[in-house]
Order: C-alpha cells, then sequence, then structure tokens
C-alpha cells in the first residue's frame, strides 16, 4: 500500500513538472515568434516539448504498471494521454517542418487540458478504478490509442485552420493596402514585399493544415471500424447508436466533406478552413460531450 502511494506521488509529481513546463515552453515559443524567431528560443521550446512529453509519458507508464491496465479508462487517463499525443505529433511536424507556428498553437491548448485534469476534475475521477469486463480486451489499446491519436491530429490541424482564418482576415485589410500610390519608391517596395511575405504564410499553414488532418483522417477511420468491431465482440452489436458512436460518424462526415473539397478543389482559400475550424468544435464535442450531453457507453465518468 505504501509502495502504491509513493509511486502515486511520482506520477502526480509528474504531471505537476509538466504543468510547469508547459508554462515555461508557452513563453518561449510565443516570445520566438512576437520578438524574433531565434535559434536559442527555438531549440529552448524544442527541447522543453521533449522533456514534456517524457514526463507525461512516464506518468503513463506507472500508472500502467501499477495498476495492471493500460490506462485510458476514466476522463482523467485519457486527458493526460491526449495531451502526450499532442504533443508528441507537434514534436514530429515541428522536425519535418521546421516551423515553430506548431509550438505556439498547441502548447496553450496542451497547459489548457493538464490544468483542466489537475486542477479541475473532481480527485474520484483521477483515481484508478477495475476495469469493467468490457473494457478487459486488447481491442483497448488498439481502438482508443488510434482514436486519441486521430483526435489530437485532427485538432492540431483545426487549430491551423483556424490561425489561417484569422490572418487571412487581417491580411483582407493589408490587401486593400497595395492600390494607394506611394511617393518613395522604397515604400512601395517594403510594402509589396511584406505582402508576399504574409501570403507565403497563409499558403504554409493552409497546407500544413491540410496535410495534418490528412493524416488525422485514415486514423479516425480505423478507430471507428476497430469500435465497431470491438463493440460487436462485447455488446454483440456493431452499432447502436450510442452519442459518441454518432459523434464520431459526425466527426468524419466533416473532415471527409474537407478533404473532398480540398481533393476536388471545388473550395478553396477560407471555405475549406472554415469546415476544418467547425470541426474543431465537433471533435471536442466528440470527445468530452457525451459526459455532458447524456449517459452513454462511453463516459469516461459522468461530469
Amino acid at each position: 500500500m505504501e509502495k502504491n502511494m509513493n509511486w502515486n506521488l511520482i506520477e502526480n509529481n509528474l504531471i505537476n513538472i509538466s504543468f510547469g513546463f508547459l508554462l515555461i515552453t508557452l513563453l518561449i515559443y510565443w516570445l520566438n515568434i512576437s520578438i524574433k524567431n531565434t535559434q536559442m528560443l527555438s531549440k529552448m521550446g524544442t527541447l522543453l516539448t521533449i522533456f514534456i512529453n517524457l514526463c507525461l509519458g512516464s506518468s503513463l507508464l506507472i500508472r500502467w504498471i501499477n495498476n495492471g491496465y493500460f490506462p485510458l479508462s476514466n476522463l482523467y487517463e485519457s486527458l493526460i494521454f491526449l495531451t502526450w499525443v499532442l504533443t508528441f505529433i507537434h514534436l514530429v511536424i515541428e522536425k519535418q517542418n521546421n516551423s515553430k507556428l506548431i509550438g505556439a498553437i498547441n502548447i496553450p491548448i496542451s497547459l489548457f487540458i493538464v490544468a483542466f485534469s489537475s486542477f479541475v476534475l473532481p480527485t474520484e475521477i483521477k483515481e484508478a478504478s477495475p476495469l469493467v469486463p468490457a473494457l478487459r480486451s486488447n481491442w483497448l489499446i488498439m481502438h482508443v490509442s488510434i482514436m486519441m491519436f486521430s483526435y489530437g491530429t485532427l485538432i492540431l490541424g483545426s487549430l491551423l485552420s483556424i490561425l489561417f482564418l484569422i490572418l487571412s482576415k487581417t491580411n483582407k485589410y493589408k490587401l486593400n493596402e497595395k492600390n494607394i500610390v506611394y511617393n518613395n519608391n522604397n515604400i512601395n517596395k517594403h510594402k509589396t514585399y511584406l505582402l508576399f511575405n504574409r501570403l507565403n504564410l497563409l499558403q504554409s499553414i493552409d497546407n500544413l493544415s491540410y496535410r495534418i488532418i490528412s493524416l488525422g483522417f485514415p486514423m479516425l477511420t480505423i478507430g471507428i471500424i476497430a469500435g465497431a468491431v470491438w463493440a460487436n465482440e462485447a455488446w454483440g452489436s456493431y452499432w447502436s447508436w450510442d452519442p459518441k458512436e454518432t459523434w464520431a460518424l459526425i466527426t468524419w462526415i466533416i473532415f471527409a466533406a474537407y478533404l473532398h473539397a480540398r481533393i476536388s478543389k471545388s473550395w478553396k482559400g477560407e471555405k475549406p478552413a472554415i469546415l476544418a475550424s467547425l470541426g474543431f468544435i465537433v471533435v471536442w464535442v466528440c470527445y468530452l460531450g457525451v459526459n455532458f450531453l447524456g449517459k452513454g457507453l462511453h463516459s469516461y465518468g459522468w461530469i
């Protein structure tokens, strides 16, 4: 019993350390963007994100070993796992694209999730409890982990679409300035340079959002199929229109429509970005909404 309490203390300390370093990392990423994109701040932000990811992963591993099951059986565990997923995907994208924008938008939401799970959730929801019979299956690891990875990926892709919309609205004002005649040619050149820089930034954000969502959508599809197979094994039915299942289907339709619009090029610019931004809300309703809208087979603890 005392040994378990020591492990629980270590686990809690790791989560608290993660929260503190998320706050520091947030300041570093925002400082790096607002003042100047320096190599030192960029490396510092990446290293701290790696440290945070290791702390979160270690806390989940301790919980797994200590309780004897994969830590995805309640709301608290799933929130910590989601934060680990977000920081992991953040690091992968940052390495591939060498962009600090992903850190600037991911760290705030990761900080919020850890704060919510640590300081808002009741203690009884945080405590580990024996798995119900339906969850004592290898499908728990496969289905739930794939769904959480899809949520994390789609959240980041949608956040970039929201950023795209914000910057595009700002740029509309800036674009109107190109019709103004300046007496000084140097001012004209400077305005043109800034204009093209903004357009390039918008294009890169839009493309990155599309690529990330294109990665998250297949994972969502596989996760839903795996869940249907598990449901048939556990409850004798592939689909029961449980609130979670219904919202998972709505999420799938939203992002399927977004990808169809992008691939067919029927929509361009702000329209698909608005659809992806709507997807951000739908993902959160799918993930957390079942705990507020009504009890179901997938509820991670009623609030």
